[in-house]
């Protein structure tokens, strides 16, 4: 069984993002967002995940993460995505963070 790691980057009152790692490596993201009764995750996972290892994660989201977090809710929903990462992308510089992809990366339509 994989050990799995996720690291927190932000908090807000209504949600939590989480780097998620496996041996220091990142294999994905998990955006939580909290309604009354209710948590809605967006979870993007590396293209070389399991269905297995995705379900793994799914478990840990369910029966871990979201009981630590301490939010009070009647279901889990989450949707998942499998692809890979083009890299982060930050307001003041279009181009992607070193270490992630292409770095000739092109502004978004509109910026």
């Amino acid at each position: 069984m994989a050990q799995y790691y996720f690291e927190r980057e932000v908090r807000t009152a209504t949600g939590e993002c989480y780097t998620i790692l496996e041996e220091g490596k990142s294999i994905g993201r998990l955006d939580l967002h909290f309604v009354p009764g209710m948590v809605h995750g967006t979870l993007v996972v590396s293209e070389s995940l399991t269905q297995e290892a995705i379900q793994e994660l799914m478990s840990m989201i369910d029966e871990d993460l979201t009981d630590a977090i301490g939010v009070e809710r009647d279901d889990l929903v989450v949707h998942v995505h499998q692809g890979r990462d083009l890299g982060v992308f930050s307001h003041n510089d279009y181009n992607m963070h070193e270490g992630h992809g292409d770095s000739s990366a092109t502004p978004p339509a509109g910026a």
